[in-house]
């Protein structure tokens, strides 16, 4: 992709209707995956409603800024999201804590991120594992989110096949629009099932809110050193597996400091933590975004411009994904992941002697395992490079 960078920058010719479509899928995708977790946190917490709206708005404003900016600089897909894993420990962790001393806690999570970037380590590390490990991380990554589609069909069976056949005529007679196409059938009978309900819609902006950061040693260990943890593990390792399955060779480092820096920037605001995004990635980083990859890099443009508008309201942004029925979102997320999915598979299966590694890899990473906090992207890297040092050895 390195050629793409001599060329003008043309994002807005460079877009095209999928590429839109793509974004805003990757957008929806990331919200309605655990926007709940921040409020169940924040609730827990005793926040108020302002400083759980400010942290959407600090969260939606950073992603906006970093997948903008960064997919303009590098031509390339990359997409930004806040730390799911990170939300899903705070519902635990935060009830207890001074709000001023979890801000501290962020700060010094993501100043080690920072420090990460600027070392270089993270992209030595990249650069050891192997292209078909990599592949086999990101299929397990998407694999769970493809599977949901199962589980819409048991809810609302007519609405899914009905989503489905639309995107499979799309992939035979029209291709780049196949995912829009099943969007839209989806979103035509939900409406007509009665399944749209916008009763508690109000539209709000959201109004930031400072909060002075405080320093603990008890947060520091009870909130800062996990964030920095799960981040690393299930957020940036994945992310940049999924932009090296697709055939970018974008450096790390650069965007770890980027996103750690933002995230600094905007903790006192309420972020707990920015980071590379894998599952909203795969949207705008695989083929169904555009069949151009040069040109991919547009769509997670679109993205950041969607969550720099939902960030704005994001006072009312729960209730708007709300109306929306729960199957749709699941069936489009993975309807729109199918083909990374198949990509990564078949990468992963490509070299005979690393196919037990990358199976081994794929099935840790699927099964969703967490052991002493951290998720199983990290366990599944770990697996299929002790699995494939394991059968080098014995080779040897």
């Amino acid at each position: 992709m390195n050629e793409a960078t001599q060329s003008r920058l043309r994002p807005l010719a460079d877009s095209s209707t999928s590429t839109v479509v793509a974004g805003f899928i990757a957008m929806l995708t990331g919200y309605t995956s655990s926007l709940v977790l921040m409020f169940q946190a924040g609730q827990a917490a005793g926040l108020s409603s302002g400083q759980i709206s400010s942290w959407i708005w600090a969260l939606s404003i950073g992603m906006a800024i970093c997948s903008i900016g960064l997919s303009l600089r590098y031509r390339a897909p990359v997409m930004v999201a806040w730390s799911t894993p990170g939300a899903a420990l705070l519902i635990s962790s935060l009830p207890g804590v001074p709000y001023g001393e979890a801000i501290g806690a962020y700060i010094l999570a993501s100043g080690l991120i920072v420090l990460i970037g600027l070392t270089g380590s993270f992209d030595r590390i990249m650069r050891r594992i192997p292209a078909s490990i990599a592949a086999a991380l990101l299929a397990g990554v998407l694999f769970r989110i493809g599977l949901e589609i199962c589980a819409a069909a048991e809810q609302q069976t007519l609405l899914v096949v009905a989503m489905l056949l639309a995107y499979l005529l799309g992939k035979r007679l029209l291709p780049r629009y196949a995912v829009l196409a099943a969007l839209l059938v989806g979103c035509l009978l939900s409406a007509l099932f009665g399944l749209l309900d916008f009763s508690d819609f109000e539209l709000q902006l959201a109004v930031p809110e400072w909060t002075t950061p405080e320093f603990s040693l008890a947060a520091a260990i009870s909130i800062g050193i996990p964030l920095f943890v799960v981040a690393m593990a299930s957020q940036n390792l994945p992310g940049m597996a999924v932009l090296r399955a697709n055939g970018y060779e974008v450096p790390a480092s650069p965007l770890l400091t980027s996103t750690g820096l933002a995230s600094i920037l905007l903790a006192p605001f309420g972020s707990h933590g920015i980071h590379l995004a894998a599952i909203s990635a795969a949207i705008c980083a695989g083929p169904e975004a555009h069949e151009d990859p040069r040109r991919r890099y547009t769509a997670a443009v679109w993205c950041g411009l969607f969550y720099g508008i939902a960030g704005i309201f994001g006072a009312t942004l729960a209730a708007l994904f709300a109306a929306l029925p729960k199957a749709l979102i699941l069936s489009i997320a993975a309807l729109a992941l199918f083909a990374s999915i198949i990509g990564g598979l078949t990468q992963a299966m490509s070299e005979p002697q690393e196919r037990d590694a990358a199976l081994i890899t794929f099935l840790v990473t699927a099964s969703g395992m967490t052991l002493f906090s951290v998720g199983s992207a990290f366990w599944g890297i770990v697996a299929g490079l002790l699995t494939l040092l394991i059968l080098n050895w014995r080779k040897g």
